[in-house]
């Protein structure tokens, strides 16, 4: 059985595709081995095991590229040249492939025998292991037949780009297992679909198991464990063989955006709710086991465990001696011990990422705890959140600057809520959460939630900075954009030294298609870019006025013509952006955190762009530097 062909070939792009896919799941799981559709998952989601096991194939761009050339027998710079022509790897190797000879043919690529070999990748470590990545990389390029070279290469570069989300894949699987239940021959649901229940009924019916499903894996996230029970004990049975358990880390629960108090005060009209700081700080769920150890999970169920040795040794002080075990969900947010205060998400991001050593950290961090997830072996993600917040409270005690509550007020009216939100932002916060504390209030783990709210700063009207920036460069797309522009390089205007600085990349996913050409005479952005033909508004070098590092040179110079508003959500200092440098840190610049492109100052020239001092204003006043009261040493890596 091949690989690609029969199990992880492109979606279809009808309206059926994913019930396609749940019947291919279907037969995959009637005809072969649970090693086999355990497989064939990950292959799918481009994952080697569950996220919290940290299993990375460290396999680079440029590393792909030598294994592509010694395996065809092609020129390296060839293969680099139309990797940048094609903006897919993938595609290079699959046309690199289909031009190569062979006396005898390998045998056919399977599911398990590719994750195997993508598993040993993964696991490799020391002075010659890159050569031995190469060496496996190498056997199976050789051993692909049609479009299976180029999913081969992009599941080693970890964008797979066939458009199946782990949500599909957790319907396709909660849909085959209905569909052809445990401990059956034949899949008799698929024979006689529809003819037992209304299209709509069974539309209820698969929606109601695929939530059971999902429920399921955000507690439990790990295939290995549920998938054997999938197939052995039907998807009712979930619930009870795979649980919340300490060391393992739950999917988050997330927040809907929303853009004003009334919206709030709307949504939740007869329900009791409360507002919590919204900290700038790293998501951290902490997990005590049974047997003591402590470990710590990001959002992203990454285990940052050896990250924070100093909030590990304090557990044991604030816990009270009842709690043997338990998960909660917190922020770990930077804290300045000598001025008592919060300190930017900038200077969190200055730690040390692993195996940090006590006696070094220097960046110090402060618990904010505002949810308690699992007690004592029980769940407690099905009770309201009032009654979470008082076991979290009843099980643990403050310790000023080390581990303390979020910061929570129990309003219902619209003045208490904005001096409150106002008063977050003074106190160095994103702004607030706000949650309905009875009714719809547990913890909805496998959907962003309406019942957890975020008034943040940069989402309220009339809130946020806001700057006109001029356009200096362009970067290529990759992928699907390839071939248009995926971001560009924004600058502001120094009126003394007659430059432009550069200040941000701005992403764009939802601008009008552009064409590109290089054998073309235009460039053409409709309404959005230069809406006349730019082509002599490209530049073969940077003008000499253009101040921009060489790490964030873009791919195409454009010419200083067109001015852009941006709302942001804070400044910080950037060793990378050259805005206003000097004027506030004498080697950094400044740059602008989550950049937004709102709109297109016709009324603007170039010259007439936010200045470098202004941009430098800008990052003095905001409430988070004024509580600094002194200079920190803030990095920027966005």
């Amino acid at each position: 059985m091949s690989l690609l062909e029969r199990q992880i070939e492109e979606k279809t792009s009808t309206l059926s595709s994913i019930y396609s896919k749940c019947l291919t799941v279907s037969i995959c799981s009637i005809l072969c081995c649970l090693d086999d559709l355990l497989c064939c998952v990950y292959l799918c989601l481009n994952q080697l095991g569950p996220a919290y096991q940290g299993l990375e194939l460290g396999v680079g761009e440029t590393v792909l590229m030598k294994a592509v050339a010694q395996a065809t027998g092609r020129q390296l710079d060839k293969i680099k040249a139309e990797a940048q022509e094609k903006g897919d790897l993938g595609l290079v190797a699959e046309s690199s492939r289909s031009n190569q000879r062979m006396m005898f043919a390998p045998a056919n690529l399977t599911a398990g025998g590719v994750f195997n070999k993508l598993k040993e990748i993964a696991n490799m470590s020391g002075n010659s292991a890159m050569n031995k990545k190469i060496d496996i990389i190498k056997g199976l390029f050789v051993a692909c037949r049609f479009s299976e070279a180029r999913y081969i290469v992009r599941s080693l570069a970890g964008k797979l780009r066939i458009g199946l989300a782990e949500q599909s894949v957790l319907s396709a699987l909660s849909q085959a297992v209905c569909l052809s239940p445990p401990g059956q021959e034949l899949p008799p649901a698929v024979l006689d679909a529809g003819k037992r229940m209304s299209a709509e009924n069974k539309r209820v019916w698969m929606e109601e198991k695929a939530l059971i499903l999902k429920q399921t894996y955000c507690e439990m996230p790990n295939y290995d464990a549920i998938i054997p029970v999938l197939l052995k004990e039907g998807i009712d049975e979930l619930p009870n063989h795979c649980k919340l358990t300490p060391g393992v880390p739950l999917r988050p629960m997330l927040a809907h955006p929303t853009k004003g108090i009334g919206e709030v005060m709307k949504r939740f009209d007869e329900a009791s709710f409360t507002c919590e700081y919204k900290y700038d700080g790293e998501r951290a769920q902490i997990h005590i086991l049974e047997n003591g150890e402590v470990r710590i999970f990001s959002r992203n169920q990454e285990d940052n465990t050896s990250k924070y040795p100093d909030i590990i040794s304090r557990i044991p002080q604030v816990k009270k001696e009842n709690v043997r075990s338990c998960v909660l969900d917190s922020e770990a947010v930077a804290w300045d011990r000598e001025k008592k205060q919060i300190q930017p998400f900038q200077v969190l991001t200055t730690r040390k990422r692993k195996d940090v050593d006590a006696s070094e950290i220097k960046v110090q961090v402060c618990v904010y705890a505002f949810d308690l997830l699992y007690l004592n072996g029980e769940s407690l993600v099905r009770e309201p959140l009032s009654k979470r917040r008082a076991l979290l409270r009843e099980s643990f005690e403050e310790k000023v600057g080390e581990f303390v509550f979020a910061r929570a007020l129990d309003a219902d009216n619209t003045e208490a809520i904005a001096e409150f939100l106002e008063q977050s932002v003074r106190d160095s916060c994103e702004g607030l959460m706000v949650k309905t504390l009875e009714k719809h209030a547990t913890y909805e783990i496998a959907k962003r939630s309406h019942n957890w709210l975020k008034l943040k700063k940069d989402y309220l009207e009339g809130v946020g900075d806001t700057v006109d920036l001029c356009v200096i460069g362009a970067y290529l797309g990759k992928g699907k954009r390839a071939g248009s522009y995926g971001g560009f390089l924004l600058a502001c205007y120094d009126e003394e030294n007659e430059e432009f600085q550069s200040v941000c990349k701005i992403l764009f996913f939802k601008i009008y298609t552009f064409l590109v050409s290089m054998l073309c005479s235009c460039i053409y952005m409709f309404n959005v870019f230069m809406c006349d033909p730019p082509q002599e508004h490209i530049l073969p070098k940077p003008r000499p006025y253009y101040r921009v590092d060489q790490s964030a040179e873009p791919d195409v110079w454009l010419e200083a013509v067109q001015v852009w508003e941006v709302k942001c959500a804070d400044l910080s200092l950037s060793p990378v952006y050259k805005a206003a440098m000097g004027l506030v840190d004498p080697e950094k610049g400044i740059s602008l955190r989550f950049p937004r492109y709102l709109r297109i100052r016709d009324d603007k020239k170039p010259e007439d762009a936010t200045t470098g001092s202004q941009i430098a204003d800008l990052y003095k006043k905001q409430q988070q530097i004024q509580n600094q009261g002194e200079k920190q040493d803030l990095e920027d890596y966005y």
